[in-house]
Formats: C-alpha cells, sequence, structure tokens
C-alpha cells in the first residue's frame, strides 16, 4: 500500500486566493506535500529586482510552510502561456524562457526543493509540428544543461490535445526524452491525459520504468476524487504492486473549483482516506 506521505497536492488552483489561504487550505486538508506554483498571487521571480530578494521572499515561504507541516516536493513556474514558450519561432521568446529556468532553479533550491515541473505548452498551430517539435527540443536541451548545473530535474508531464500539439501521449513523452537525451529530464505521469489518450499506467512504467518520479491523479477532467469514473483505488493498487516510492499528486484544477478550491482539496483526501488508506490490504 502507498503511504499518506507520499500524497501531495498542486497549488494553482487556489489561483485566486492568497498564498496564506492556499497554506491553510493545504494543513487543513491533511496534505504535508506541496507542488509549489510559481506565479501570481502566490509568488513571482520577476516582481523581485535581484536573487538576494526573490531568495529572502522564497526562505520566508519555506519557513511558513514548514510551521504548518508541509514541504515543497515540486516547483511549477507558470510557463504554459503567455509571455513563455520553448517553441516559438521568435528566438527571443524562447531565450527568455530558458533564463527564465535559470531563475526557477535557483528559486527550487531556496524551497529546498530539487525538481521543477515542465511541459512543452503548444505549438503554434499554424506552424509546421516538426517546426515546434525542434524548437522545443532544443529549448529542454539548454534548460537540462541549467538544471544539471542546480543539481535540479526537470520533470515533464504530457498534456490533452486541446492543450497541446506536441507531447499528448506516451509516444510522444518516448520521443521527446530521446531527442532531448539529457538524464535530468524525468516523467509526470498525469492519469487525465492518459486516459484521453487511451493509455493506461502499466503502458507507461512498461515503457519508462524509473524514469516516472511524479503522477499527477484526478478524476475525469481534473476533477474531486470519486465525483467521476476514473478507477482511482485500482491506480493505487497498481502503483503499490510495482513499489512506487514517489510522490502521488493531486490535480484536483478544474476552473470550477477556482472560486471555493479548499473543499476540492478537503474531499478529495477524504475519499482517499476513506477508500484506500483506511480501507485495509488491496483485494487480489
Amino acid at each position: 500500500m502507498l503511504k499518506k506521505e507520499q500524497v501531495a497536492a498542486m497549488s494553482v488552483q487556489f489561483i485566486q486566493y492568497s498564498l496564506d489561504y492556499t497554506i491553510d487550505s493545504f494543513a487543513k486538508s491533511g496534505i504535508s506535500n506541496i507542488e509549489f506554483w510559481g506565479a501570481e498571487p502566490h509568488y513571482y521571480r520577476l516582481n523581485y529586482l535581484t536573487r538576494y530578494e526573490a531568495g529572502k521572499r522564497l526562505r520566508k515561504i519555506r519557513q511558513q510552510l514548514e510551521e504548518h507541516g508541509i514541504k515543497v516536493v515540486m516547483y511549477t513556474p507558470e510557463t504554459l502561456a503567455y509571455p513563455y514558450s520553448f517553441s516559438n519561432p521568435d528566438g527571443k521568446v524562447r531565450d527568455r524562457t530558458v533564463e527564465f529556468f535559470d531563475l526557477a532553479c535557483q528559486d527550487a533550491l531556496e524551497l529546498s526543493c530539487k525538481r521543477i515541473f515542465i511541459n512543452t505548452g503548444c505549438g503554434l498551430r499554424d506552424v509546421d509540428r516538426d517546426i515546434s517539435w525542434n524548437y522545443t527540443v532544443d529549448s529542454f536541451h539548454r534548460i537540462c544543461e541549467i538544471a544539471n548545473r542546480y543539481g535540479v530535474e526537470l520533470v515533464l508531464e504530457q498534456l490533452q490535445p486541446y492543450e497541446s500539439n506536441l507531447v499528448t501521449s506516451l509516444k510522444d513523452v518516448q520521443k521527446m526524452l530521446h531527442d532531448v537525451q539529457q538524464e535530468n529530464l524525468k516523467v509526470c505521469l498525469d492519469v487525465v491525459a492518459m486516459e484521453v489518450a487511451g493509455e493506461t499506467i502499466p503502458d507507461f512504467f512498461d515503457q519508462l520504468g524509473k524514469k516516472i518520479v511524479h503522477i499527477h491523479l484526478a478524476d475525469n477532467n481534473h476533477e474531486i476524487l470519486g465525483n467521476g469514473h476514473y478507477p482511482i483505488i485500482g491506480y493505487l493498487d497498481y502503483l503499490a504492486s510495482i513499489g512506487y516510492d514517489q510522490y502521488v499528486s493531486l490535480e484536483i484544477n478544474d476552473s470550477i473549483y477556482w472560486e471555493d478550491p479548499f473543499p476540492s482539496l478537503k474531499k478529495s483526501m477524504e475519499y482517499l482516506t476513506e477508500n484506500y488508506f483506511n480501507r485495509g490490504p488491496a483485494v487480489k
């Protein structure tokens, strides 16, 4: 059985709330690990003119988290949309994005975290996909080299077709890893994108194995666990059966929860407690 200490959650669903409210909500939900989202209104690096100023703010955030018994297990700088892009034909945009990840590596270390979340975003749909793909490979290669100097891993997630025309399947993940050719590029398996692609958790682990260091868990459309038809407990039983010892992170991030995100975390944790952690040994 997986341990409750392996459960984490993303903070991005608190996009319309303060960081103080977010941290309190995590603590009240019984979640001790956070994927810290780096953007307004919580924390955005470019609001600070120097590394010293940013570090001072991040150390205060880390202290606040620790006082609530919460640790940062993944740092997620917001780069899915404007003004960042790994694949934009304009080299200045790509350079800005790569340089932002240099800052992100510094930020992650200040938060005592050595993993940074990354995805491809979407290439311009009126540009040939191969062109966007090659630009992304180059950007990722450069970012991985920067991260390697800091001792940081990049963790790549697949997206859904409405979100991206680049990495949306297991095959795409494999090709990106092959093309980038950097050992510190790892994988986050997102079960929603996986289900949309008609794939399975065993498919991913059979092909990628230890490259998978993180799981994003949600029910249909990134909804509260138990609200849809995904086999949530089946996922967890499989992960336990293969000795998965990394984090399983709640990505309860549908915009329907933005107005009141706290119950989405609380109800998801209650679902896990009642149906998994308190149920006894798994039935074989």
